[in-house]
């Protein structure tokens, strides 16, 4: 029989297509509406590897992917929000959790698939509220996922009636160990091609159920499909810190060694499916179709996914080591840029928001060493230059972590996000400008300090003035410091404050008109007195801009 090779391909692709929407529109609309709970749940996650696994579990059952999953694990481990024994538990949670999705593809496909789309539409486009607009989003993508399968599908039939098609399928089909190591190969080198494991389960499906391949070879190509997954993972953690590779990797021996243990007991493992589920999983019906197929295929990935993390879960920490010593851990010098902050497009927008806060935290502790050395330059007598180099180093590392927060943070802004994810967002573009402000107000004082020294020391009540008006900006911002920590944040203290630093600003500069009047004071030195007080006011007033933005954002 021929068959047109043109069409099959731009059919399955089209449907390929509608299927990649309808799990993107389904992923983004879980996200949107569980993405405070996501947060919460992984801010749960202790040292105990059955809790991280249940996270993993719930977090990938809610987003509708464990490349989301775990490209933000790693991300998370390169924050240093997780540990990589906290994140290996998570990534086993992951593969247990992708399997709703070979479960919600089981159902017969395309039987609710334009209804669903129907149902879906009409809140997505005409409801007020975004939490009913979402629902809509997931209903309506659903319905796609199952209309990309039925189109699939429909396109696969064809081949089941061709002789050389049949003929070369024979070499995969056979019940033999090469054949079904081949086909885990090809299913690993396919999901690589095309990142998504969810997209190679449906094509699978599709192809199994339209009765173009029997139960074993689908159950090889779904364990081929597990190993390709991890290569988004893997990319995810190039350029990433140690513990990010240690992580990503730990995800491909996890998976590699659960399938080759399951490829040892294939045989066994094929028929414990037929004795569990009801039905021949090969039995074809009278339109050629194979109507058990499907569930068999489901069952098995979620067996598969559960087995292997049963079986490693007492060798997570072994696991750990094992990852630890393969990626060694280099002398890390300070970086002047950042290394974890990956593609917001790949992350939730909670996470996304969480690990830019991280960031902000680390610019935050930054600007305070800063305050630190900064004091300890103003009270030398003398000019220190490995001080001076120092806070100049300081200086750069801060205008470079608020340069790639806000490309970071303005690449997110782009995504559809709940009007509180955007407030926060705006919240820390707005923060991150701020601390890099102070941080140029303070290398500002090195120089005009310097200056001073060359040009008469400061003395008297005029360096006991400025240096307590120093130190009281250094408090204040300590305060501030606490407050984007903690999240504990009153925001009439720090007005109050901020007034009362105002304030003894202006005291200090009527002193200098004074001591200048009285010839007390050179106006040079009166000069450079006033650019430093001038600088520790500019400091005061972005604290307080902080401050603002914190309570914008709460």
């Amino acid at each position: 029989m021929e068959i047109d090779i043109f069409k099959i391909v731009y059919t399955v692709l089209g449907g390929l297509g509608v299927f990649f929407y309808g799990m993107k529109g389904m992923s983004d609309g879980l996200q949107s509406i569980a993405g405070h709970m996501i947060k919460n749940i992984i801010n749960t996650i202790t040292k105990n590897r059955i809790l991280a696994v249940l996270v993993g579990i719930v977090v990938t059952m809610l987003v509708q992917s464990s490349s989301v999953t775990t490209v933000m694990v790693v991300g998370f481990v390169n924050a240093g929000l997780m540990s990589l024994v906290q994140a290996i538990g998570v990534i086993f949670g992951a593969n247990i959790g992708t399997t709703i999705t070979g479960w919600i593809i089981s159902i017969k496909i395309g039987k609710y698939g334009l209804l669903l789309i129907g149902l879906g539409i009409f809140p997505t486009l005409f409801a007020k509220s975004n939490r009913w607009k979402q629902i809509g989003k997931i209903m309506f993508s659903i319905g796609m996922i199952f209309f990309g399968l039925q189109i699939m599908s429909g396109a696969f039939k064809p081949l089941r009636s061709n002789e050389e098609f049949l003929s070369f399928l024979t070499y995969f089909s056979e019940p033999t160990y090469l054949s079904y190591f081949a086909c885990i190969v090809v299913g690993c080198i396919l999901t690589m091609i095309i990142q998504s494991s969810s997209a190679m389960l449906g094509i699978t499906i599709a192809m199994a159920a339209s009765g173009v391949i029997p139960f074993q070879t689908a159950a090889a190509l779904v364990l081929g499909e597990n190993i390709g997954t991890t290569i988004t993972a893997l990319l995810a953690s190039v350029g990433g810190n140690v513990n990010a590779k240690r992580a990503a990797r730990a995800h491909a021996i996890f998976n590699v060694f659960g399938v080759m243990v399951m490829l040892a007991i294939f045989p066994v493992f094929l028929e414990f499916i037929e004795w569990l589920i009801p039905g021949d999983a090969n039995f074809i019906n009278a339109a050629g179709d194979r109507p058990n197929i499907a569930v068999h295929i489901a069952t098995g990935h979620t067996i598969f996914n559960v087995t292997a993390t049963l079986l490693f879960i007492p060798f997570l920490p072994v696991l750990a080591k094992i990852v630890t010593r393969i990626t060694p851990d280099k002398a890390l010098k300070e970086q002047h840029h950042l290394v974890v902050l990956g593609n917001p497009s790949d992350m939730l927008p909670a996470m996304a928001i969480a690990q830019a806060s991280k960031e902000m935290e680390k610019l935050t502790d930054i600007v305070g060493r800063m305050f630190r050395v900064t004091e300890e330059f103003m009270l030398a007598e003398k000019i220190v230059p490995s001080l001076q180099a120092k806070i100049k180093d300081y200086e750069q590392i801060t205008d470079n972590i608020q340069k790639e927060v806000s490309v970071f943070i303005c690449k997110l802004l782009e995504r559809p996000l709940s009007a509180d994810e955007s407030k926060k967002s705006q919240g820390l573009v707005r923060i991150a400008s701020e601390l890099e402000s102070i941080g140029d107000y303070l290398e500002k004082l090195t120089f005009f300090k310097a200056r001073f020294i060359r040009d008469g020391k400061l003395k008297g009540q005029s360096r006991e003035g400025l240096v307590s008006f120093y130190k009281e900006v250094s408090c204040y911002f300590n305060d501030i410091s606490e407050a984007i920590t903690s999240g504990n944040h009153d925001h009439s203290v720090f007005d109050r404050k901020s007034e009362t630093l105002r304030m003894m600003a202006e005291e200090l500069r009527e002193k200098q008109i004074v001591g200048i009047t009285n010839g007390e004071i050179t106006p040079l030195s009166a000069l450079t007195f006033t650019d430093m007080v001038e600088s520790l006011r500019k400091a005061r007033g972005h604290i307080h801009n902080i401050s603002q933005s914190l309570h914008r954002m709460s």
